[in-house]
């Protein structure tokens, strides 16, 4: 694995010239690429000691530090450049890749800022939805916990709106104070009355209906109770005998 220096970690810039885009090729990208205006490129690398010495790019493999050299190419759109540590001729350890996408420099991420970069995105993503999922969650203490969400709102928007119409009272109440007043009406009746408003009030005669005895008002389970006589000559009834007043007693003093 490529190893990086922080200070060289430019994962979130990019760099291009314009003036050598057309003329790219295999052979001038590396020359493309030690621009002095590239924030990639290493001025104190064997290059730039190559450079000014006008030698070529051979001479790298027998020098010892920092180059940059063509790892890949892939004509006309696509260059790869690495930067490494020489040791010795065969020993070299990279240090950092860096792509040219339409001459445009990128520098390519190593293994541990993917991992971090993909994790960072996970957290973020299950984050939100935590956060998107608890905006939806409703409490209530007599109702308790439920999910009121976006498209309930619409539906109900959507929906025509009926309006109820308000009673004073229900049903229940209606009856239990309509018992109540007739109850009331007739243990005490009104002795007044108004006839228009305005007016007099003007008492009211209150009629009194003749009690029936007592004695003639049989219970209903009594005559239900009783066997029917049997079919016969009727019979007279017996007489009842007639019994004297009872005497007075003198009270003792």
């Amino acid at each position: 694995m490529a190893s990086v220096d922080l200070r060289d970690n430019l994962l979130g810039i990019s760099w291009v010239d314009s003036g050598w885009v057309p003329i790219l090729n295999p052979s001038n990208v590396v020359e493309y690429f030690s621009e002095r205006s590239n924030p990639f490129y290493d001025r104190t690398c064997n290059n730039e000691v190559v450079k000014m010495q006008r030698s070529t790019l051979d001479h790298l493999n027998q020098m010892v530090g920092v180059e940059y050299i063509l790892l890949h190419a892939q004509e006309p759109i696509l260059y790869i450049i690495r930067k490494q540590q020489r040791q010795s001729p065969t020993q070299v350890i990279p240090l950092a890749d860096y792509y040219i996408i339409a001459g445009v420099v990128y520098q390519a991420p190593d293994l541990g800022s993917v991992i971090n970069s993909r994790a960072l995105s996970a957290v973020h993503g299950i984050q939100s939805a935590f956060d998107e999922a608890m905006s939806f969650c409703r409490y209530h203490p007599s109702k308790g916990y439920w999910w009121h969400f976006k498209d309930q709102e619409e539906k109900e928007r959507v929906k025509p709106k009926t309006k109820r119409k308000e009673e004073p009272s229900s049903l229940f109440q209606r009856q239990r104070v309509d018992t109540l007043l007739l109850d009331l009406r007739n243990k005490f009746p009104p002795t007044f009355y108004q006839p228009k408003p305005g007016e007099k009030p003007v008492p009211v005669e209150v009629k009194k209906e003749p009690e029936v005895p007592q004695e003639t008002v049989k219970p209903q389970e009594e005559r239900e109770t009783k066997p029917p006589a049997p079919p016969g000559p009727a019979r007279p009834a017996p007489p009842t005998p007639n019994k004297p007043p009872p005497e007075k007693r003198a009270r003792l003093q």
